[in-house]
């Protein structure tokens, strides 16, 4: 299936199932690599095109800065699950849920930064669809399980794992590591946690094959 067809597979099962709601999450997960973050602004992007407004809501925009993680010895963890706010990501989807008709300022993250930043995206009255876009969304822990809730709609993106080592080994390699250097990122940290992601999601609505 290629990329605009799964966008425009998400947004029809989306649209038809939203009914009259005011405001629908959906809840877009997958490991690292998995291809999310394309795949949710296709998702917007093919909303627009239908006539619906949409808006991305990235877990990520609750990264715990460098400076947290350095004073408790995690910096080099950045990435697995508690190194972010879970809390505060599901407080943010719980407002983000019961004020539809409110202007919602959101955090995001910048990769060039590596920091998230506070008010950097804003939920208006016309996003009717918000795409909750995260690695952690349907874990199986306690920290995660209380959104489970909060989402009218569940999408696993799922790669095979070989595919994501690649992925995630190029990604570091595009950040300036040697090949060495790449690999041991990829496999210290960003698999482990693609590898919790596998083992440890709960059952989503639909699933979506993303190995191409």
């Amino acid at each position: 299936m290629k990329f605009h067809e799964k966008a425009a597979r998400l947004a029809e099962a989306a649209i038809g199932r939203a009914a009259q709601s005011r405001r629908f999450i959906i809840a877009l997960v997958g490991p690292p690599g998995a291809g999310k973050s394309r795949l949710a602004a296709a998702l917007v992007d093919e909303l627009a095109r239908r006539g619906q407004g949409g808006a991305v809501v990235p877990m990520d925009g609750f990264h715990l800065d460098n400076a947290v993680l350095k004073a408790r010895g995690t910096l080099a963890r950045k990435g697995a699950p508690f190194t972010f706010d879970a809390d505060g990501y599901a407080a943010l989807l719980t407002r983000l849920r019961v004020e539809p008709d409110s202007e919602i300022a959101i955090p995001v993250f910048d990769r060039k930064l590596d920091l998230a930043r506070a008010g950097g995206a804003l939920v208006t009255p016309d996003h009717r669809f918000l795409v909750a876009e995260g690695n952690y969304l349907l874990l199986d822990g306690p920290a995660w399980r209380q959104m489970a809730e909060l989402f009218d709609l569940t999408v696993m993106l799922r790669v095979e794992l070989d595919e994501l080592r690649r992925r995630l080994t190029n990604r570091w390699l595009e950040h300036g590591l040697d090949g060495e250097q790449a690999r041991e990122r990829a496999l210290s940290n960003d698999i482990p946690n693609a590898e919790l992601v596998i083992r440890k999601s709960l059952k989503a609505d639909l699933e979506i094959i993303n190995n191409a």
